[in-house]
């Protein structure tokens, strides 16, 4: 009971921030943190498949970037488009393409399902950048309008403000993990789990194990889209080298193992310490990706559950000495 009313508390205390935090903090952090929720909705979907269904992707970027780059040609291309559909194609190109791919992807696991989604990965980011008349290549899309939030009857909100934005992207992100934390609690989410536990056994009770594969990776490809559109939101532009390269796909994985792989909330941990850093190395070097690599081999050699791991460990240990004392 003492424990609920300390979540209670705690999650309280964090709302307050959220909302009080664009008057603490100037429009640069404002940005900041709209990047770190971001990116913590990334890094889930990421663990989702991880953590959770015991799958490893090196080519995520696909499904971040085809959200970014579905919601910046509907708003290039289309006057007048709706700004939550904006969201929301982003999120259905993210899972249209998990789709897609699945028939291959549910076929295999371990090494081989890390490289082949690191080929898909890589074969959607030079179609990209050979298709410079749609995608813009290198020099990425840019300039679309911001479409204001229109309620019809209601309310008409300026997106283009920064703080309405940042009320806007934050709802957006804590809307989706919600519902993200939501699908983890239902059977079907213990039965994804169940896969990555003992696949074999969970074959034999009769469950249909490519059909639980292929939902959970368009799931995860959804939400990712959705992360990518907010992203191509925030940014005002998106490039090939900026949403679909090889490093935005190895960032979510660093802030998953930094965090915690399995654990719902790690990844969001491993998201503001990844973020933190990156903002003050950026000061003295551009080899963020250096960093990155060096991190992510320390975690796994050092604390491979992450640092949700190692509070559990010392919980456990201080539970199990008050109880021996």
């Amino acid at each position: 009971m003492r424990n609920k009313l300390y979540k209670w508390i705690l999650w309280g205390v964090v709302v307050i921030l959220v909302a009080i935090l664009p008057r603490l903090v100037s429009f640069y952090y404002l940005n900041f943190f709209i990047a770190f929720a971001i990116f913590s909705l990334y890094a889930i979907t990421l663990n989702l498949m991880l953590g959770y269904m015991g799958v490893l992707s090196f080519g995520h970027a696909m499904f971040f970037g085809t959200g970014a780059y579905a919601t910046a040609l509907a708003l290039t291309h289309i006057q007048g488009f709706p700004l939550l559909l904006a969201v929301l194609i982003g999120g259905l190109a993210g899972g249209v393409l998990a789709l897609m791919l699945s028939p291959l992807l549910v076929r295999v696991s371990g090494t081989a399902f890390a490289m082949l989604t690191l080929a898909f990965g890589q074969l959607i980011f030079v179609v990209a950048l050979k298709y410079r008349e749609v995608t813009g290549g290198e020099d990425g899309i840019g300039g679309y309008p911001i479409p204001p939030l229109n309620i019809p009857g209601v309310l008409s909100i300026d997106m283009t403000d920064k703080i309405n934005f940042y009320y806007f992207s934050i709802a957006v992100v804590a809307l989706c993990l919600y519902l993200l934390w939501f699908y983890t609690k239902t059977p079907f989410g213990s039965l994804v789990v169940g896969i990555r536990d003992n696949a074999l056994r969970m074959d034999y009770l009769g469950f249909n194990l490519p059909q639980t594969k292929a939902i959970n990776l368009a799931v995860c490809g959804a939400f990712a889209g959705i992360a990518g559109a907010v992203h191509a939101l925030l940014m005002k532009l998106v490039s090939t080298v900026g949403v679909l390269d090889i490093h935005t796909s190895f960032r979510p994985i660093v802030m998953a193992y930094v965090g915690g792989v399995g654990s719902f909330f790690g990844p969001i941990i491993g998201s503001g310490i990844l973020h933190i850093l990156e903002d003050v190395v950026i000061r003295f070097t551009d080899r963020i990706g250096l960093v990155n690599g060096t991190i992510f081999v320390l975690v796994v050699l050092f604390a491979p559950m992450g640092l949700v791991g190692l509070f559990r460990e010392a919980k456990a240990k201080w539970f199990h000495k008050r109880k021996v004392t």
